[in-house]
């Protein structure tokens, strides 16, 4: 089942050799730590139409060595690495564009389909290189091969966790990249589902990739379908070179491995040091052995390549355009906010719901001048709930969907960039319904004027503060883990709130917390709402009683000191602040990818 790869439809794999030499990373233990080496000038090669395993014990630099061949450890390392390709070496460029990395935990989108996962992957790395019908063909093809058909309907997050690692890989082999990389591919998988799993990627590997994976301690029956090995042990080289000699080098020693004993696992003996300690003969062994790879692969690239069939693989795709991976985006983020119930539906109804609370709380209090002070309260509550609901979720988008984000981005699905314009545009009309479903309920069952001029700048206030703590929540998710960011932006919240001129009047106020009002965007969200309400000339209230002191608007305004503010700058500065925000989302969120 999993010996068939599918080659039809494909854009044409290039060979590509990756040869690296002398590569030593160190890491500081602590903030004032000595340095610790976790690779120590280690070299070697992984060839094209080989699968090869990075084997050792917990904390060997396994993983530190792949992150540094795929490129996504940019730092902190020092060495060599070659991409050789059939006929030149490659650039870092262009070897990027032409490989992926599949991480350990299988990133999905699990509102979508298999069927629908792959269709907008396709869209993203293909596009309209091939029209729908080819596209379908090729999905069609590739869900055969992985034995996913069965699941094409079923949802990401219903899949089992085969089915999971098997979507991971069809999701990259669809513009067929000559260079794959997996972090430890089998953990989490049963024996079977792990077996079938490297089966296919040895399949993938003799149709001409070059296919490296992390592996911890695989099966007899498994460690065989490996062709090459390449073992470390404290951040050193203890072999390098194919599986089925793995037995014969070790005896060159003096270590036998016991008969029927899994070749895999004496190998993780020896260098734990179970027989005593041989590891720096083994280094020593390893660096003297004639390394031939590093004469010339050309020879070996031309052998490797003169079985494979020209008239199987199609014609060379070009990528999509930006624009056209925009579009795609936009789609499944609307899908996306459609189908979760509550980012969307819960949060709207939730508004409603408050906005209906409210309003009867504060029965006519924007309209009965013994109630004003009341009204003081319904502006206070009002804007402390839509800054509330706008930050905390808000704080745990980005941890939900960085891993994601971080995977495709990667893999040149697309530029942070293109998300982040298309996460925008499809956030934005759901932000400005929920500040309006809030507001127009709320609004008129507590009585405020029912003049259109006044109601439309209470709402351009309320969705700009909605905006604008979207915006906050997200900078201090992109910052924080989501524990840590609930607790600042509650806290953060509360300290614009106590400076924003209601809690305490601004008069009273020490002259330094007075000053740093200003830098309070809750302090022009309910300047705002005061100027919509009670500004530009409003008549008195009615007054039920004897005497009410706050039935003229500009006696309340000059108490809160707000009698010679201006309605349009509180919308400049809440519009300066949004777009500080988003800018320093961007900025932030691409310094954290770029350090993943």
């Amino acid at each position: 089942m999993y010996q068939r790869v599918m080659l039809l439809s494909l854009p044409r794999a290039e060979s590509i050799d990756i040869q690296f030499t002398d590569l030593t990373c160190e890491v500081r233990d602590g903030f004032r730590g000595s340095l610790k080496k976790i690779l120590n000038n280690v070299s070697g090669t992984f060839k094209t139409g080989e699968l090869s395993a990075i084997m050792g014990l917990s904390g060997a630099g396994k993983s530190t060595l792949l992150n540094i061949l795929t490129g996504f450890r940019r730092d902190k390392w020092t060495g060599k690495i070659d991409y050789i390709g059939n006929r030149r070496k490659h650039s870092w460029k262009e070897y990027r564009k032409q490989s992926c990395y599949i991480q350990q935990n299988d990133c999905l989108l699990p509102l979508f389909t298999v069927w629908e996962t792959m269709w907008m992957a396709a869209n993203l790395k293909i596009g309209d290189s091939l029209n729908r019908k080819s596209k379908e063909m090729v999905i069609v093809e590739m869900l055969e091969n992985l034995d996913l058909s069965k699941t094409k309907e079923t949802k990401c997050g219903r899949l089992s966790g085969g089915q999971k690692k098997r979507l991971s890989i069809a999701l990259e082999l669809l513009d067929n990249p000559p260079v794959m990389f997996l972090d430890e591919p089998t953990t989490g998988l049963d024996s079977l589902s792990s077996y079938q799993c490297v089966k296919l990627l040895r399949g993938l590997a003799k149709a001409g990739r070059t296919i490296i994976c992390t592996i911890h301690q695989p099966s007899a029956a498994i460690y065989e379908m490996f062709d090459t090995a390449y073992l470390l042990a404290g951040g050193r080289c203890m072999y390098e070179g194919a599986t089925t000699n793995t037995i014969a080098y070790f005896a060159s020693v003096g270590l036998y491995c016991p008969k029927y004993h899994n070749p895999a696992d004496y190998m993780i003996e020896v260098v734990s040091k179970e027989y005593g300690d041989f590891n720096d003969q083994l280094v020593k062994l390893t660096s003297n052995k004639e390394k031939s790879w590093r004469l010339d692969t050309s020879r070996y690239l031309a052998n490797n390549n003169s079985n494979f069939d020209e008239s199987k693989v199609g014609v060379l795709v070009s990528p999509p355009s930006e624009f056209q991976r925009f579009l795609v985006l936009m789609h499944r983020f609307a899908i996306a906010l459609f189908r979760d119930w509550t980012v969307t539906h819960l949060k709207i109804a939730s508004h409603i719901l408050i906005g209906v609370i409210l309003g009867l709380l504060y029965t006519d209090a924007g309209k009965d001048g013994s109630k004003t002070f009341s009204n003081v309260g319904f502006l206070l509550v009002t804007s402390t709930y839509i800054c509330y609901t706008s930050i905390m979720p808000a704080v745990f988008k980005f941890p939900g969907e960085i891993e994601i984000l971080k995977k495709e981005r990667f893999n040149n699905w697309y530029q942070l960039r293109t998300y982040f314009a298309a996460s925008f545009v499809c956030n934005l009309p759901i932000q400005i319904l929920m500040a309006f479903a809030h507001i127009s309920v709320s609004y008129f069952l507590s009585g405020q004027p029912t003049e259109v001029n006044r109601y439309c700048m209470f709402l351009l206030v309320a969705i700009l503060t909605t905006l604008v703590s979207e915006s906050m929540g997200l900078f201090i998710g992109v910052l924080t883990n989501p524990t840590n960011g609930t607790f600042l932006g509650a806290i953060i919240l509360c300290a614009m709130m106590g400076v924003s001129g209601c809690l305490a009047l601004f008069k009273h106020m020490p002259r330094v917390l007075y000053y740093s009002s200003y830098a309070s965007y809750v302090r022009y969200s309910l300047h705002g709402f005061f100027q919509a309400l009670y500004g530009y000339n409003r008549e008195k209230t009615p007054c039920p009683e004897i005497y009410c002191h706050y039935s003229a608007p500009k006696t309340l305004m000059t108490e809160m000191s707000m009698a010679d503010g201006n309605y349009w700058m509180d919308i400049l500065y809440l519009l300066c602040y949004y777009a500080f925000f988003r800018i320093a989302v961007y900025f932030s969120l691409k310094r954290r990818l770029s350090k993943a």
